[in-house]
């Protein structure tokens, strides 16, 4: 049986001006796992995520952590967020210090931890990261990419046992988006739960292990990447294109240029062994 790192079960959620965010939530996180969460704007995923490290406390549902059900007491929410960091879209909703060694130092400060320990943190987080030549610019003259590196850093260095990505990829260049993914697949091998959500179908399918698709604020549909995204109906309802693997398989298949039972490649390079295999 699958261990959930996070799960919610049947969550409500509704903003203040009356918007109904969440409808029933219910999914699980599989520990060590990199899982994806797509959807249109306004599907909920964003909400979805603020829950997970107790900024917004369901309506009506449960969320759970490790197995144990989320308590909003400061003790419980220090604890929570300690283990569940969330790093933003906008990287500027999250940097406030004046230099990139502040900023990422400002969490394991307030765990408590001595000047030692934080150094040794922010040093880790930095290299991990490749931005250790930035540790003493100021934040405000950083790129728009060094920006969404330092905000990964910050999470970074609190140790989580889960890292959650809103639009990691977003406005980032080729460049900086394979980086960022590199990172994430070394954390994760590292035994780091990493959950994002995206746009990007193509980036979705070749990175995760497991797909949510949320429409109206409800779990639409799930399952393996391959899945998932042969799932017509399924991404019809949700606005989202095949990927350009799983679309020019399908297509070769039905002009009998790849066996009908030739598995679906996961990235370009399989997508060539593939073809030189015919």
């Amino acid at each position: 049986m699958a261990e959930f790192i996070l799960e919610a079960r049947d969550v409500f959620f509704d903003y203040p001006d009356g918007t109904s965010a969440l409808k029933g939530v219910s999914l699980g996180i599989e520990k060590g796992k990199k899982v994806a969460v797509l959807g249109p704007n306004g599907a909920g995923k964003s909400t979805l995520f603020l829950h997970f490290n107790g900024v917004y406390r369901p309506k009506s549902g449960k969320v759970f952590f490790s197995g144990s059900e989320v308590r909003y007491n400061h003790s419980s929410m220090m604890a929570l967020r300690k283990n569940v960091g969330i790093v933003f879209q906008d990287p500027d909703a999250q940097l406030f210090s004046a230099s990139v060694y502040q900023e990422i130092s400002f969490g394991p400060l307030n765990l408590g931890l001595n000047e030692e320990q934080v150094k040794e943190r922010v040093n880790r987080a930095m290299a991990a990261t490749g931005i250790t030549e930035l540790g003493e610019k100021p934040t405000h003259l950083l790129s728009y990419g060094e920006k969404k590196l330092v905000s990964i850093a910050d999470i970074l260095a609190m140790e989580p046992s889960v890292i959650i990505c809103d639009e990691p990829a977003a406005c980032l260049d080729p460049g900086h988006t394979a980086r960022v993914l590199e990172l994430f697949d070394r954390i994760n091998r590292n035994g780091t739960t990493v959950v994002m959500s995206t746009h990007d179908v193509d980036m979705a399918y070749s990175w995760s292990e497991y797909v949510y698709v949320m429409h109206g604020g409800k779990i639409a549909g799930e399952g393996t990447p391959q899945a998932v995204f042969q799932d017509d109906g399924l991404l019809k309802l949700a606005g989202l294109q095949k990927p350009l693997l799983v679309d020019l398989s399908e297509h070769m298949r039905r002009k009998g240029l790849l066996a009908e039972n030739s598995g679906l490649p996961r990235s370009r390079s399989e997508f060539l062994q593939l073809l030189d295999s015919r």
